[in-house]
């Protein structure tokens, strides 16, 4: 149909003027291939022809638009745009670029660059469009990317951020340096100190002269082997600028490709020398003893813990229960571990605590926990030994018919005969349940908060049994 509108005026222009006139088909050849998408306006604004060009198939058929209002397949916006161009579009006087969105209800919005031509004949105009959207799909992955790239820099800036705080908040001295040049790439105030200058002056600086009668080769050598042999003793060094006596740690690493050197420097008086053969006898005690060790925190989460501890509790491993509360292996829960920290913390250490410890398989055997207080740090730590009482406990149950009687039991044993069953049995829960108060009071020091807790009574409750069993003083 756009072949067949043309005139023989129109088809000279499209074939340039000088050209033989085309015949309708040739030009509707011409159109179609000519541009992504062509149509045809009549002067009311319906859609008269659509070519699509067969070289470009991902339009799908737009026939359905023939006989429509060019209005029905525009955005609201393209619409307006449309109409303001084609006002000043005359015959003869050149041709205008507009860029349109395209809605279509079947499909969805795409948009294209149409050039318009006003036709002479019946002032119709031809729309010669030109797909848009390999050009937006583009403009769309730079822009993913701008944002993928702000996104990382904002990342690295957090990054940066943070780990600038925690290297100047930090009290351990640290020093980075270059394995390939040698300088310190970066380092915190606690390092500068130690080593006599400020930041600014030791960045970039060869770590090798920071110290007294060392060669670059030989220092950074010698910093790699350290660093390769993980219980190597720190290299005490000598501070050029301070001459301080320095230990220094290091610890290799890489980082986007490169490989640094992370120093760790401590004052070589600090540190309080102790044996070797010191060290290996407790480090065999710990590992080959027959009496279990426990190291927690201050509120009583385990850390650490030697192997005897683990046969105790029939753990499998020191990894599943590293993080876990003290009170889960204790027979009375929390009760036992406010107990112990209380205790300890008060007085810094605690003998002979009598328990029963549980297993990971719901089993229990008796205890004995002797603990330490150690605050001499800035995170203070409970140790604790813990030894298997099972077989004692046996061996140290009375005997009734030999053994020796405590006075209490032997009161209700001279009750048989003399009194009915239900006053021995009553005389006899007396005895047990002042038993119980009395130990209650014996392991917790007398903290009567902790016996009540320990007893599940309240307080209350508790009081009214002292005053029953006379365990109160005068005074109270």
């Amino acid at each position: 149909m756009i072949g067949e509108t043309l005139t023989s005026e129109g088809r000279d222009t499209l074939a340039g003027g000088g050209l033989p006139p085309l015949a309708p088909d040739m030009v509707r050849d011409v159109v179609a291939t000519a541009a992504d998408i062509s149509l045809m306006i009549s002067p009311e604004g319906l859609i008269r022809s659509v070519m699509v060009n067969p070289h470009h198939p991902s339009f799908g058929q737009l026939s359905a638009w023939e006989g429509q209002r060019l209005d029905e397949v525009l955005t609201p916006e393209s619409v307006t745009k449309f109409r303001l161009r084609s006002e000043g579009l005359e015959p003869g006087r050149g041709s205008i670029a507009v860029e349109l969105n395209h809605a279509d209800p079947r499909s969805f919005e795409f948009p294209v660059r149409y050039i318009l031509h006003r036709l002479p004949e019946d002032r119709s105009i031809l729309m010669l469009g030109r797909d848009l959207r390999p050009i937006a799909e583009v403009q769309q992955q730079l822009v993913a990317a701008q944002l993928a790239m702000e996104r990382d820099y904002e990342t690295q800036r957090e990054m940066e951020t943070r780990y600038r705080v925690i290297l100047d908040v930090s009290r351990d001295p640290m020093v980075l340096v270059s394995m390939s040049t040698g300088r310190i790439v970066d380092l915190n105030g606690a390092a500068g100190m130690l080593l006599g200058g400020v930041r600014q002056d030791l960045l970039g600086a060869a770590i090798a002269q920071e110290f007294e009668g060392r060669r670059r080769g030989e220092f950074m050598e010698a910093m790699a082997n350290l660093a390769a042999t993980e219980s190597a003793a720190p290299l005490e060094l000598v501070a050029r600028r301070s001459q301080k006596r320095l230990l220094v740690v290091p610890r290799v690493f890489r980082a986007a490709g490169e490989r640094l050197l992370l120093c760790q420097l401590d004052p070589a008086d600090v540190a309080q020398p102790v044996s070797d053969e010191l060290l290996n006898n407790l480090a065999r005690l710990y590992h080959e003893g027959v009496d279990g060790i426990v190291f927690t925190d201050a509120e009583g989460t385990i850390r650490g813990a030697n192997e005897a501890f683990l046969n105790l509790t029939d753990s499998s491993s020191l990894a599943a229960i590293r993080g876990r509360s003290l009170a889960d292996f204790l027979a009375r829960g929390t009760v036992d571990l406010r107990v112990l920290i209380d205790s300890v913390r008060r007085t810094g250490q605690l003998r002979l605590y009598a328990t029963r410890l549980t297993t990971d398989f719901a089993g229990q055997i008796a205890a004995e926990l002797s603990a330490t207080w150690l605050d001499d740090r800035e995170h203070p730590l409970l140790v604790l030994v813990v030894r298997d009482t099972s077989r004692a406990d046996t061996l140290r149950r009375p005997i009734p018919a030999t053994g020796v009687v405590d006075e209490p039991v032997r009161n209700v044993m001279e009750l048989v005969g003399n009194s009915t069953l239900k006053d021995i049995v009553a005389e006899t829960t007396d005895v047990v349940e002042k038993m119980c108060i009395e130990t209650a009071l014996e392991l917790t020091r007398n903290n009567r908060v902790a016996a009540a807790e320990m007893l599940s009574l309240s307080r209350q409750s508790l009081y009214v049994k002292l005053r029953k069993f006379g365990l109160l003083n005068k005074d109270e």
